[in-house]
Order: structure tokens, then C-alpha cells, then sequence
């Protein structure tokens, strides 16, 4: 099992630690309530630094992430990021990821942890077409999630950066609590606003301590996927997976048609048939927690479809939940019903993301 630079500190700071994605993880500190709540009307701070990180650069470089990436990068800005996903050969996914312009011919894709050796022979296996230059930096970088209203005051007692001035989905370069070129991103999967910082692996603890000793709450990943479940967001391996239609996903936004790319003709195809199923968001109108696997049912009982992800949402004091189901039943108000111990539980589809910040 494979650990990340703060291993340490985080059995320092008594964190439960779970296998997750082949690294040894902190899922809860304190408790996932107090922490998800940290996050929403404070400010929390989370070690994600399982996840890839792949560096592409040359004059291909567009060209191959162009083909295997679903979104537009050559709208990208230096110093701005994309979210998309790399669509496979039969217009399921491969991965979602977030694509990074650093300069004129650079780019650094941001993987999940699962996927990184999936992505990086996919990624391979493409560039004999280009000939971009690839490196996997996955092993040099540490990654933290400052998340919450109070991250920017946190992060800017730290840091020379104006950091307040980092629009969403923009990044910069600056020195945090000592450590020389950060790249601090105004991106996050909670929903409250803050930052990623992609630190040098040696720089990660100063940093992590920095942010604490500065009034950031430590989160493990449990309270960030109660945060990313109440925002709406996918979870490659639960929402979607190398099968899922992205168009089914709720993904056509961030699918460029007016570009060349792999599968394209597949997900125009299933756009001009329509698809059979389509992924939604729900409430129990009772008590109950609605958990992957669990069926989706209508009134007389008929399978509908299946929960993807779901928890009780400490910002809502409700179970909810997000799944696929036919689509023609999957409309804003309509009723269905969750199997949770063999008894039908009843839900309201609603529109996402849960929680609107107030």
C-alpha cells in the first residue's frame, strides 16, 4: 500500500486510515460531520495528493490532448483550467480530469488516483500519432484542498500571492508559508470555494502544518465525498465508469462537438438517438440512506434504475442520493422509491446540486 508525503502527520493527528485507490488515506479525523461542516462555514483542509499528475509539452501537445480530451482546450488561457473527461473507443469514459494550461505549450492533466496507470497508457498509446512530449510527475507533487468560506484568509496569512485576485478555475505561482513555486489553484469537489495547491513533495508538511496552525480543520475523504455528493459531482468508479454514456452522465457540457476527438461520432450518435437512461439527483421523503447499489423502483415496485452514490447530507439532515434511471421518468418532481432493507422508500427527483450555499 502506498502512502502519501504526510502519511505521518496524519497518524500524528489520530486520522482513521482506509485503503483507497492503492495508497493508505485518512478518511475521517474528528468526524465526517464536524469536518463536512468545517468545510461549508469555515474553512477544511484535505490531503489529496493520491491523485496524477501528468505533464504534456511541445508543439503536439494540443494536438493530443485535443484528441483525448472531451472539452476545448484551445480556448484555455495560460493560467486557466478545464474540467472534461477522456472519452474510450466505445464513448464510455476512461477518466474525468482537469486539464491545466502553464504555458504556451504545456499542459498538466490532473487524474484520479484509480485511473493513473489506465490514463497513462491510453495517454501513450495516442501520442504515437503526436509525438508530444509526456511526463508522469504523479510521484513529485503533493496536493492539498484548502475548502471553505475562510480559505482565502487562511491561505493569504501564508503567501505574498493575491490570492483573492484568482478567478474560478484560474491558477498562479507563488511562495505558501515558505515553500517556493505552489501552484495554487482557485478550483476544489466541495462546493464552498478555496484552493488546490500542487506542492513539491519535500514542501507538503510545512505547509500542511502551516494551514492547520492557521485554523484549517484536517478532512478525511469521507467528509469529502458527503461535500461532492451534496454538490452533485461524479465519482469515476460510482457515477461513472468506462461504460457510462457521458451524455447520460449529465457531461454535454463540457463535450465539444466542434472539435475532432475519440468516440465523437459514437456520443453525437447517441445525442441524435437520445439516451435510454439519465443520471438524477433525489431526497427521501422519509427516514433512510440511500447507498451504491441500492434499486430504483417506481410505485408498483418495477426496477427503474440504481443508486450510483448516496449519504445523508449533514448540511440537509436528509438522505440523498444520485442514479440512472429510464428517461422518461427522470423529471424534476416526480416520485420513486429507493429499496433500502427490502422496503420501498420514497423520494422526490430534484434538480442539482442539494445544497446551495446561502
Amino acid at each position: 500500500m502506498r502512502k502519501t508525503s504526510l502519511y505521518q502527520s496524519h497518524r500524528t493527528l489520530g486520522a482513521k486510515m482506509v485503503p483507497f485507490a492503492g495508497f493508505e488515506m485518512p478518511v475521517q479525523y474528528t468526524g465526517v460531520v464536524r469536518e463536512h461542516l468545517a468545510v461549508r462555514h469555515q474553512v477544511g483542509l484535505f490531503d489529496v495528493s493520491h491523485m496524477g499528475e501528468f505533464l504534456v509539452s511541445g508543439s503536439q501537445a494540443i494536438n493530443l490532448i485535443q484528441y483525448v480530451f472531451s472539452n476545448d482546450v484551445s480556448r484555455l488561457d495560460i493560467g486557466q483550467a478545464q474540467y472534461g473527461y477522456m472519452p474510450n473507443a466505445k464513448g464510455g469514459i476512461i477518466d474525468d480530469l482537469l486539464v491545466y494550461r502553464i504555458d504556451n505549450q504545456s499542459y498538466l492533466l490532473v487524474v484520479n488516483a484509480a485511473n493513473i496507470e489506465k490514463d497513462w497508457n491510453w495517454l501513450v498509446t495516442h501520442n504515437k500519432v503526436f509525438s508530444a512530449s509526456l511526463q508522469n510527475q504523479s510521484d513529485q507533487w503533493s496536493l492539498l484542498a484548502l475548502q471553505g468560506p475562510r480559505a482565502t484568509s487562511v491561505l493569504a496569512k501564508l503567501t505574498d500571492t493575491d490570492i483573492g485576485r484568482i478567478p474560478f478555475y484560474r491558477f498562479d505561482y507563488g511562495k505558501v508559508a515558505g515553500i517556493d513555486q505552489v501552484l495554487i489553484s482557485a478550483t476544489g469537489y466541495t462546493g464552498s470555494g478555496g484552493y488546490e495547491l500542487y506542492i513539491p513533495n519535500e514542501g507538503a508538511e510545512k505547509i500542511w502544518n502551516s494551514l492547520i496552525q492557521n485554523g484549517a480543520e484536517p478532512c478525511g475523504l469521507a467528509a469529502r465525498n458527503t461535500l461532492r455528493i451534496e454538490m452533485g459531482y461524479c465519482l469515476y468508479g460510482n457515477d461513472i465508469d468506462y461504460t457510462t454514456s457521458p451524455l447520460s452522465a449529465g457531461l454535454s457540457w463540457c463535450t465539444a462537438f466542434s472539435k475532432e476527438f475519440v468516440s465523437k461520432e459514437i456520443i453525437e450518435q447517441q445525442k441524435v438517438v437520445g439516451i435510454a437512461k439519465k443520471r438524477v439527483g433525489f431526497v427521501l421523503n422519509e427516514r433512510g440512506i440511500p447507498r451504491q447499489g441500492y434499486a430504483l423502483t417506481d410505485d408498483s415496485g418495477n426496477d427503474i434504475g440504481i443508486v450510483t452514490s448516496g449519504t445523508q447530507s449533514p448540511s440537509l439532515e436528509k438522505g440523498i442520493g444520485m442514479g440512472y434511471i429510464n428517461r422518461e421518468q427522470a423529471v424534476v418532481g416526480n416520485t420513486i422509491y429507493v429499496v433500502i432493507r427490502n422496503k420501498q422508500i420514497s423520494a422526490t427527483i430534484t434538480s442539482l446540486p442539494f445544497y446551495h450555499a446561502e
